[in-house]
């Protein structure tokens, strides 16, 4: 007995007890496979799929159907009312009373579906890739990859709504590889970025001598596409003399190259994507409304990435890995860095989020990205940047190369020559010498911003609490 969708399970202790509801079932749909079992032990060796077990028998059969529902949490149950306390068990979805109505049973049914349908961890095919070209675990996304799912088998049109950078494409090559048209081509086309006058041959084709420039016969995207999927990006930029012309292509499923009367059958799949308001341009009179609708038979809305800010974090390992994997320094953020990218608003969607982290893996390759590290736009998260603090020996190191070091053209040699023409021969005491100079300094700096410790610790190039210790320790007022 070949599966089917419509296969309910009938368990039947209680002799006779369901041959009403059979008939019912029968009445309902003349498809139902109704297949009944007198003893509920079958049950645990049969590993079919079904639409719904509606249990019947004794209450003194609890135990026995307490383990039988328990065992098969994927399974929708349905029983009888001297079993009703199995109702506080998930998967036993309702009770059916012995005064049940069409309507209340039909209710039912309709319940058992609902529990099959969005049942978690559902094997799809490809649903790995799936994943991970759609990342993400928000409500959003699993309503994204749901509506795929179910698409994806049909030629249905389907038109993917969205702002930029949501990854409308992604949806429209996931639909592609899930469907039964995944061995032919994928063809993408961006609408608005075709000039109008070119538009007509880029997607049907020309001939040899069709127009002015037409040295050659050429296949359009829709002859590309055959056997496959044409990806109309940015539909709402297509001029409404094209419009025409397409939509008689999706009534007919025919083409005819630019300069021929040959008509080509049009054996594609077209899913259509926008940024735009179509309804809006179809109100305005800039978007044929028999197109729209033609379009508009699935539509799939892709959320922005500030309604799935619980994305982030699993979209930043995703992106990183990417990069990694195509040989590139790898980059991580800190929690910090990650909380205050969820505070951004993203008019970029994904697409800001993609070009971010690849800028942070130029600018800190193999490092952290730390809240401070992130840039300015970024950074919605109020801390105290870290400032690190340096040993003595350090600074005064740095601050002979700053003395002593070579000039913008190199001249090492006139800068060491330049210094031994100042050093005495009987030598000096380079300490005393340097705390000296020091000193001038910082008076200097001081005397040039009236006093103000922050501003000469500025131009001196070193933090005012460096300054101040400074100053203590060479007793500077």
């Amino acid at each position: 007995m070949s599966l089917s969708s419509k296969r309910i399970l009938v368990v039947d202790e209680a002799a006779g007890q369901f041959d009403t509801l059979k008939s019912i079932l029968q009445f309902i749909n003349e498809d139902y496979d109704v297949v009944t079992l007198s003893d509920s032990a079958q049950v645990l060796k049969n590993d079919e799929a079904w639409k719904c077990v509606l249990l019947g028998g004794e209450p003194n059969h609890f135990d026995s159907f307490k383990a039988l529902v328990t065992s098969h949490p994927g399974l929708p149950f349905v029983v009888t009312q001297s079993n009703a306390d199995l109702d506080a068990i998930a998967n036993v979805i309702g009770i059916l009373n012995p005064d049940i109505t069409y309507p209340a049973f039909t209710q039912l049914l309709a319940h058992c579906e609902a529990y099959l349908r969005k049942k978690p961890n559902q094997s799809v095919k490809s649903v790995k890739d799936l994943i991970q070209t759609l990342v993400g675990t928000s409500s959003e996304m699993q309503v994204v990859r749901r509506m795929i799912e179910q698409v994806a088998p049909t030629d249905a049109n389907v038109l993917v709504l969205g702002e930029s950078g949501t990854g409308k494409e992604v949806v429209a090559q996931s639909i592609h590889r899930l469907s039964n048209r995944n061995s032919g081509p994928f063809v993408p086309v961006n609408c608005g970025a075709i000039p109008p006058e070119l538009l007509e041959s880029e997607l049907f084709g020309h001939e040899k001598g069709a127009f002015t420039g037409a040295i050659n016969s050429r296949k359009g995207r829709f002859e590309m596409a055959q056997g496959g999927t044409l990806f109309l990006d940015e539909i709402g930029d297509m001029p409404l003399q094209m419009q025409v012309k397409l939509l008689r292509v999706l009534q007919e499923r025919l083409f005819e190259r630019v300069g021929s009367g040959k008509a080509i059958k049009a054996d594609v799949r077209v899913i259509a994507a926008t940024h735009r308001n179509l309804e809006g341009m179809v109100t305005d009179g800039k978007f044929r409304e028999d197109l729209f609708y033609r379009l508009n038979v699935f539509p799939i809305e892709t959320p922005s990435l500030r309604e799935r800010r619980e994305d982030i974090p699993q979209l930043l390992n995703e992106l990183t890995k990417r990069i990694a994997e195509q040989g590139a320094e790898s980059v991580k953020f800190t929690d910090r860095a990650v909380q205050s990218l969820m505070e951004h608003k993203w008019a970029g969607n994904v697409r800001e989020l993609s070009n971010l982290v690849e800028r942070m893996t130029i600018l800190y390759p193999n490092q952290m990205v730390d809240v401070a590290e992130l840039p300015k736009k970024y950074q919605h998260i109020e801390i105290q940047s870290f400032e690190p603090e340096y040993p003595e020996e350090l600074l005064e190191r740095q601050a002979l190369n700053d003395l002593f070091g070579s000039d913008d053209d190199g001249s090492d040699e006139e800068n060491t020559a330049q210094l031994i023409a100042y050093l005495p021969e009987e030598g000096i005491n380079l300490k005393e010498y340097l705390a000296e100079l020091e000193i001038d300094l910082i008076n200097q700096a001081l005397a040039m911003h009236a006093g103000v410790v922050a501003r000469a610790a500025e131009v001196l190039g070193i933090r005012r609490t460096t300054l101040v210790e400074k100053m203590k320790k060479y007793g500077i007022n």
